[in-house]
């Protein structure tokens, strides 16, 4: 059975592009799949394989440089959830598109998912979801302000736009691993809010550490795998994708009138005209037919 391990780490590297070709041979040498970014200012991924062939590849990012503590969120999966490997070199491994945000050098307070409900139930913590909008809609923490952001792009001028709602809070952040909330904390430190916290591996340790009993959490988290969303004890959610605007659908929206499989869905039936409904119903077509001749179609 696969195993899915979820990763970031922001650290210097010095040329990362001297990274990639080596790291994408020690992924395909072990059978790994996924994908991995790397950028000035560190690295980020999700990757599958199974155990001896992941534990290598592991190893090989754990002695880059700065990357020697790394940490990762493994989950199991039932078929591999990547068709392909790919590392790809980018301005930052998670794009917040602001000069002087620097994780390196300061975050909030870490705070372990045990600790988190805690918290997160006191009067005087705001709570907020660093996510985009698509994955706040199938899921987030009891309470928790959704900013409504269509992109992580979005979050610093949705901060500076409401930063008088949150006078005398503190702040907790949280998102699905952890990588987001470390930019977000240090923006918000260079905004001037005086205690921010975050949460410690993200969703996805919570709802591998806490008991679902005393969860906070309500609903699934959106992942980004074929997976597409997983629950407590990082169970698969039961999700799926429009493959028209990628958002995640559950049982309810595949049911409604508007959704066909591969071409549209009640979120997006207004949103592509004729011609591109055309299109996507040839891509399923195709991927269909391939799927017929046991070959994989990347749509």
């Amino acid at each position: 059975m696969p195993i899915v391990a979820a990763l970031y780490r922001f650290t210097r590297f010095a040329d990362p592009a001297s990274l990639q070709g080596p790291l994408l041979t020690v992924c395909e040498e072990n059978g790994v799949l996924g994908t991995l970014l790397l950028a000035p200012e560190g690295i980020n991924g999700t990757i599958a394989g199974e155990r001896t062939g992941l534990n290598a590849v592991l190893a090989a990012i754990k002695a880059l440089p700065g990357c020697a503590d790394l940490s990762w969120k493994e989950s199991p999966a039932e078929t591999m959830p990547f068709r392909r490997m790919k590392v790809r070199l980018k301005r930052e491994i998670v794009t917040m598109g602001r000069l002087g945000v620097d994780p390196t050098a300061a975050v909030g307070r870490y705070v372990e998912p045990g600790e988190w409900n805690e918290l997160i139930s006191a009067p005087d913590v705001a709570v907020i979801d660093t996510r985009n909008d698509y994955e706040v809609a199938i899921g987030s923490f009891a309470g928790a302000i959704d900013p409504g952001t269509a992109s992580f792009r979005d979050f610093p001028a949705w901060w500076q736009a409401n930063a008088d709602r949150f006078q005398g809070k503190r702040i907790a952040m949280f998102c699905t691993g952890g990588i987001r909330c470390e930019k977000a904390t240090n923006f918000l430190l260079s905004e001037g809010a005086p205690e921010v916290f975050h949460l410690q591996g993200g969703i996805l340790k919570y709802l591998e550490d806490v008991p679902e009993a005393d969860s906070l959490w309500d609903g699934a988290c959106f992942v980004f795998d074929q997976r597409v969303s997983v629950g407590h004890g990082l169970t698969p959610g039961g999700h799926s994708l429009c493959h028209a605007c990628r958002r995640p659908l559950g049982e309810a929206e595949r049911a409604h009138p508007d959704f066909e499989e591969g071409v549209c869905c009640p979120h997006c039936v207004d949103e592509y005209d004729t011609a591109d409904r055309d299109r996507f119903r040839e891509r399923h077509r195709q991927v269909a037919l391939a799927a017929k001749r046991g070959e994989f179609h990347l749509g």
